[in-house]
């Protein structure tokens, strides 16, 4: 069956927006959770830090599995065992049964999502890749700001236990329409690899210094990333002192601005090469992590100025992904799975590491945020630079 890139990126987009829902929907009820289950809310944001780490690691062993046995049996059963911990969370009454299921449940996550870039390498290669994954992300970037709305409205009707309700559903909701819709893209007839060809696939990724300046440039930019997400409900409802109503609103603009520079992405690509929009999204973003540093260190943070550098830098992410994934894709397409399992697994475990910095020790300013923030940023910037070679040198495909 022949799909068309409108079609694939529908598809790969509701696929991949399952994340974006399990990781926001329950921000805004962060503090009534942690209220039920009796733990503070920095403790319980690790819940976090504790889906993202499950999530790479459903990324690294699910990605070797999809290309051995194909992108539809490991996706739908992802699904499947996502459905069973949504709804194991409803009735959780302890930080650590919490953290346990929010593991399980990441698990599955990722098996789907380790498969949507696959999906799209395979059909497509090159700019047209590009251009298709970056439809796919502006379609996926609705899910975070949709889903905290969501949450907040699930919040007020019935309590947080319905957010995990709710995911439950779009699971469900998922397994009916890939596994009606969506085609095996694999191509069946390529040779299957063995457990030793797979982490000599792991290796080879590993080895490649211009693909591993993209896994940094991802891994950086996401770390920065969910050091805000992590810190933003104490950010929001404790420090600013919103509303969990107004939690949605300034937590969606961030989407808005992630939406936009994809939409500029897209434009740029007709005339520069994916390699010079991620240079150019990554610097941006360091110099609105080093803006937030000053702006927390002169007492300047208020909620005025913190909100649009928080835009600036998370709508980074829009022009950051699409290009370097691609980049990454275009010299691993025979092993496309396995190269995005390790990407989303680094990139995933960074931002677990980034969150975890920022809501285990409990401070209550800005500055874990901020430092972690720069630090990314920094991090991203120069190891792209030193893994890559100059942008003048890379043909454009």
């Amino acid at each position: 069956m022949l799909l068309s890139p409108r079609r694939v990126a529908l598809l790969v987009a509701a696929n991949t927006a399952l994340a974006p829902f399990a990781i926001d929907a329950y921000l805004p009820a962060m503090a009534a959770l942690a209220e039920s289950i009796g733990a503070s809310i920095h403790r319980t944001e690790l819940s976090i830090s504790v889906f993202l780490f499950g999530f790479a690691l459903g990324q690294l062993i699910f990605g070797p599995l999809s290309d051995r046995l194909g992108r539809k049996p490991v996706l739908l059963g992802g699904l499947l065992v996502f459905f069973v911990a949504s709804l194991a969370i409803i009735s959780v009454d302890s930080l650590s049964t919490l953290l346990i299921w929010r593991f399980i449940q990441a698990l599955g996550g990722g098996a789907c999502v380790v498969n949507s870039a696959a999906i799209v390498r395979d059909c497509f290669s090159g700019r047209e890749a590009a251009k298709v994954m970056s439809t796919m992300a502006l379609i996926m970037m609705l899910a975070p700001l949709v889903a905290p709305t969501v949450g907040s409205l699930l919040l007020y009707v019935a309590g947080w236990w319905l957010i995990f309700g709710f995911l439950a559903v779009y699971a469900a909701f998922l397994f009916w329409l890939l596994g009606t819709r969506l085609p095996e893209t694999r191509d069946m007839s390529q040779p299957v690899a063995s457990p030793r060809q797979v982490l000599g696939n792991y290796a080879s990724i590993l080895s490649h210094r211009e693909g591993m300046g993209y896994v940094c440039a991802v891994a950086a930019s996401f770390a920065g990333l969910f050091a805000f997400i992590t810190a933003s409900p104490f950010l929001y409802l404790e420090h600013f002192g919103l509303s969990p109503a107004m939690y949605p609103v300034v937590f969606g603009v961030n989407v808005l601005v992630i939406a936009l520079s994809n939409r500029v992405n897209i434009q740029l690509l007709s005339r520069r090469t994916p390699q010079q929009n991620l240079r150019l999204g990554l610097t941006v973003q360091w110099v609105a992590a080093a803006a937030l540093v000053i702006a927390t260190a002169t007492g300047m943070a208020s909620l005025y100025v913190v909100v649009p550098l928080v835009m600036l830098f998370t709508g980074m992410i829009g022009m950051i992904s699409p290009n370097a994934i691609s980049s990454l894709l275009d010299h691993f397409g025979h092993i496309s799975a396995t190269a995005t399992a390790l990407l989303g697994s680094v990139q995933f475990s960074c931002g677990a590491l980034a969150g975890f910095m920022v809501g285990a020790f409990e401070v209550e300013s800005l500055w874990p945020m901020v430092v972690t923030m720069l630090a990314a940023a920094t991090i991203g910037n120069i190891g792209l630079r030193l893994l890559t070679p100059p942008v003048n040198t890379l043909a454009k495909v």
